[in-house]
């Protein structure tokens, strides 16, 4: 069963729906000592780093969080939840995030539209069982006003909005999804099927 992290500031209802479609189990969790009992947790995120991770320290999910992986079993972070996994964010000042993965978070600038909002297509940059069946040029859809600065082993596939954006990265079980998978059509089902599928047979 998958575990989805309720910290107050996900955008639950639409990815336990596409999960439901998808025909796998799901609970939303947000007791620290409940994290271990799933075979795959779920990171959301909507809003600002700095609540977001204040309010997974207050409930003592980051160092749930933290045995977890250290368990290699696979989490998902999407959307500010992926930018959470990362040491740290530029948004409103500092915030160091989860340390999951190296790389920072940072504010798009230049002279053009902010946040990066809507569909955007995906360029794989190397292959991997996430992105099993999703080719060159898909689109996805995208709602953010930072974007993740990290190394290049970790990247899995980019976007492209004025510069290269990170849009999936993945270091051992640990992954993240910039844009929404639950609300990017068939090609977002087909990611969020392929992390169920890394979550299948794993002992909880």
């Amino acid at each position: 069963m998958i575990g989805i992290i309720d910290y107050g500031m996900g955008n639950l209802y639409s990815l336990s729906k596409a999960l439901e479609r998808l025909g796998y189990s799901y609970e939303f969790v947000s007791v620290p000592e409940r994290l271990q009992e799933y075979s795959g947790l779920i990171l959301p995120g909507v809003g600002a780093f700095g609540d977001a991770i204040a309010n997974i320290r207050e409930l003592g999910l980051d160092r749930a969080i933290e045995a977890y992986v250290a368990s290699e079993r696979p989490i998902l972070g999407i959307c500010l939840g992926m930018q959470l996994l990362f040491d740290k964010s530029e948004e409103n000042g500092e915030n160091t995030g989860l340390g999951l993965i190296h790389g920072e978070a940072v504010r798009f600038r230049g002279d053009y539209k902010v946040p990066h909002m809507g569909w955007n297509q995906l360029r794989p940059k190397q292959e991997h069982p996430l992105l099993e069946g999703v080719r060159e040029g898909e689109y996805v859809y995208f709602v953010h006003s930072y974007h993740v600065l990290c190394e290049p082993d970790v990247l899995l596939a980019t976007s492209d909005y004025h510069q290269e954006v990170t849009a999936i990265v993945g270091r051992g079980q640990v992954y993240g999804m910039q844009f929404h998978p639950e609300k990017s059509g068939e090609t977002g089902m087909r990611l969020l099927r392929n992390f169920a599928v890394q979550c299948e047979g794993v002992l909880a």
